[in-house]
C-alpha cells in the first residue's frame, strides 16, 4: 500500500517530474531534431521508446541500482564516461544528418529499442532517476519507487511530445539544406552544451 507521506510528496514529485521533463536535454534535443528531419509520425517510436524507457529505468534504480552505485561508485564514473563519448557521437550525427529528400536507406529516426536502450547511457535521465528516488523513495520501498515511475510514465510523455511538436513547426522553416544544416548543426552544439553539468561533477 502507497504510504500517507508518499501520496502527500505527489504534487512535489509531480512538479519535480515536470520541471525535469520539459527543460532542455540530450532526449528533448534529439526529439525535436528528429521531429523536424523526419516529422511527428516517424519519431513517434523514438518518443514512445523514451517515454517508456524512462519510466522502466526508473524503477530499475529504485529496485536495486542505486545500492549497486552505493557500493562500486567507480562504476558510475565508467557510465559517465561512456555516455559522454556516446553523445559527442550523436552530436556529430545530428549534426552531418542528410536532408529528408536525400537521405539514405541508413538514415532514419531512432526506433523504440534504440530510444529505450539510450535511457542508460543519458547522463540527465541518470540524474532524474536517481534524485527522484533519493527524495521521494528514501525507504526504497516498492509502493514509492512504482508511485515515481508511474508518475514520471505519465508526466514525461506529453512533455517529450511538445519537443517533437516544435520539431515539426520548425521543419517549416527548413525548406532550404543551408537552414536544415545551420539547425541541424545548432542542435548538436545544444546537445554538447547539455553535458556540461554532468561533466561539472
Amino acid at each position: 500500500m502507497i504510504s500517507l507521506f508518499a501520496l502527500s510528496t505527489l504534487p512535489s514529485l509531480m512538479a519535480f517530474a515536470f520541471v525535469s521533463s520539459i527543460t532542455p536535454g540530450p532526449n528533448n534535443l534529439m526529439l525535436m531534431a528528429s521531429g523536424a528531419n523526419f516529422g511527428y509520425r516517424r519519431t513517434l517510436p523514438h518518443m514512445m521508446g523514451v517515454a517508456i524507457g524512462f519510466t522502466a529505468m526508473v524503477a530499475l534504480v529504485g529496485l536495486g541500482l542505486m545500492q549497486l552505485f552505493d557500493a562500486f561508485p567507480v562504476l558510475h564514473r565508467v557510465l559517465t564516461v561512456a555516455s559522454v563519448a556516446y553523445l559527442l557521437w550523436l552530436a556529430w550525427k545530428i549534426a552531418n544528418a542528410a536532408p529528408p529528400d536525400t537521405v539514405s536507406a541508413t538514415t532514419r529516426p531512432f526506433t523504440f529499442l534504440q530510444a529505450a536502450a539510450f535511457q542508460w547511457v543519458n547522463p540527465k535521465a541518470w540524474t532524474m532517476a536517481l534524485t527522484a528516488i533519493t527524495l521521494y523513495a528514501a525507504d526504497r520501498s516498492l509502493a514509492a519507487i512504482i508511485l515515481i515511475a508511474l508518475t514520471f510514465g505519465a508526466v514525461n510523455l506529453p512533455c517529450i511530445s511538445t519537443w517533437v511538436l516544435m520539431g515539426t513547426q520548425i521543419r517549416r522553416l527548413l525548406s532550404s539544406r543551408t537552414r536544415l544544416r545551420v539547425f541541424n548543426g545548432a542542435m548538436a552544439l545544444l546537445l554538447v552544451g547539455s553535458l556540461v553539468p554532468t561533466l561539472m561533477t
